[in-house]
């Protein structure tokens, strides 16, 4: 469907891409994955046509478009700041790209009715100013101006950074219902890992004007292809020295001179070790209680490792005491410290 294909993007003396290379399947929702800076939104902007790559080309359906301009893209796009007229009445917001295209007023009536409906948008609300409108409810306006003319790619560039945090969570359901509802291929740009789990079929992880990794979010997250995107994408354990000597001691076939990485949830406190885990005594310096679960900070004497045990109401641990940390070194994530390809 989408292919970016050896994309350099220079300004002036500084190359912000280097040699990008992204293949979008249709209907798939693909997100730009990155702290600031790193590369995601120029990315996006070459897509869409804002920026004209140095080198490499664009392809839509195998059609190139490099050179096409920004209006002949058939291309959505949901700004950051979601760019409305705010003097303009919610329903003329929407049917701006239609009237844009010439389309007679019935076309365009019923078409911008049809997708206030789909996006929970009022006959009431359609009436109103968008500056009258919640956060929210700007949100929906600016994806339904964005689908209102039936591109083939709907672009969205951290669309709910504007948000309050439990709206953020609420309105991400819903753009992944959405986007299954409408089948268009999307694009999400964002720096927010949780966001870009929870949302995307792939993810690519940019750093630093390259991409790391391009994978699914299990993939990103548990097969976490360089050290960069290991550390990035939610909360890990990089193991001391002296804990991998341990290790090694107990029979494991790891490299002293790497770097060796676990997530929370991997490591485990008190329980049967399985085939090929170890034990190592430690004592619980802290913990945090959110419910659903508890994590747990333990001195295992050289490092203060976290744990991530889900709460089952019984088995909680208070500070001071001894506890039994089990490590499978399956579980682990190795990489070189040149920052070599990694392996799990």
């Amino acid at each position: 469907m989408i292919q970016l294909k050896d994309i350099v993007v220079k300004f002036d003396d500084f190359t912000a891409l280097h040699r990008i290379n992204v293949q979008v399947n249709e209907g798939e929702f693909f997100t730009f994955l990155g702290p600031s800076g790193c590369g995601k939104t120029t990315t996006l902007r070459t897509l869409t046509g804002f920026i004209t790559p140095s080198e490499g080309r664009v392809f839509v359906r195998d059609r190139d478009i490099t050179d096409v301009p920004i209006e002949k893209r058939n291309i959505g796009i949901v700004f950051q700041s979601y760019a409305l007229f705010p003097t303009m009445t919610v329903y003329d917001n929407i049917a701006f790209g239609l009237r844009i295209k010439k389309l007679k007023k019935p076309e365009i009536d019923q078409r911008v009715r049809g997708i206030a409906k789909k996006v929970d948008l009022s006959n009431e609300q359609l009436a109103k100013a968008v500056s009258q409108l919640s956060g929210g409810q700007q949100q929906r306006v600016a994806i339904a101006r964005a689908l209102v003319t039936e591109p083939d790619i709907i672009c969205l560039d951290e669309p709910l950074s504007n948000l309050d945090a439990k709206l953020r969570v609420q309105l991400r359901e819903e753009l992944k219902k959405m986007q299954r509802e409408f089948g268009i291929t999307s694009i999400y740009v964002t720096h927010d890992q949780e966001e870009a789990l929870t949302l995307s079929d792939r993810i690519a992880v940019f750093n630093k004007g390259v991409i790391e990794q391009i994978g699914t979010p299990n993939d990103i997250y548990n097969h976490s292809a360089t050290e960069f995107v290991c550390n990035f994408i939610g909360d890990i354990n990089r193991l001391s020295d002296e804990v991998v000597q341990k290790l090694i001691a107990g029979g494991a076939k790891l490299d002293p001179g790497w770097h060796h990485y676990i997530r929370l949830e991997r490591v485990h406190v008190n329980e049967t070790p399985k085939d090929g885990a170890q034990s190592l005594r430690g004592r619980v310096d802290s913990r945090e209680y959110y419910g659903l679960y508890i994590k747990y900070y333990i001195d295992l004497g050289s490092q203060i490792i976290k744990v991530m045990e889900r709460n089952d109401g019984v088995h909680i641990y208070d500070p001071g005491e001894s506890v039994q940390v089990n490590i499978d070194p399956k579980d682990l994530m190795s990489y070189a410290p040149a920052g070599e390809e990694g392996r799990s």
